[in-house]
């Protein structure tokens, strides 16, 4: 069986939960794998996407800081999907976050499962 070339990460974790920084830490190690990445936030998880939210965040001294790695999901143009209805009750539009970042419905993750993308929760 040939490994899936695709994955789809959803965080539903926000600001003040170390699973975060894993869910951050696995996205920027499958783009350096060479794996295709989509990165869906449902849930509190979309303030990591809210402009100036995760500039001072640094959850695991471990890891790089999480606006780093963030930016490096960004700078590999890797989607970054919201989900519409987690934004519309914080009163996000795509105004209030990152440049590039997608608010879109669960379909877009679908079509990349449909594809054969692997998926992983946090």
């Amino acid at each position: 069986m040939t490994q899936p070339k695709k994955l789809v990460i959803v965080i539903t974790r926000g600001l003040d939960d170390e699973r975060s920084s894993v869910a951050w830490s696995i996205a920027n190690g499958a783009i350096k794998s060479g794996l295709d990445l989509t990165v869906f936030l449902t849930s509190s998880a979309i303030d990591w996407v809210r402009k100036g939210a995760a500039d001072q965040v640094h959850l695991n001294p471990k890891d790089p800081p999480i606006i780093e790695m963030i930016q490096f999901v960004r700078e590999n143009q890797c989607n970054i999907l919201v989900c519409p209805p987690c934004a519309e009750v914080r009163g996000y539009s795509e105004k209030d976050l990152l440049e590039g970042v997608i608010i879109t419905g669960s379909g877009a993750m679908h079509e990349e499962i449909k594809q054969g993308a692997a998926t992983l929760c946090f």
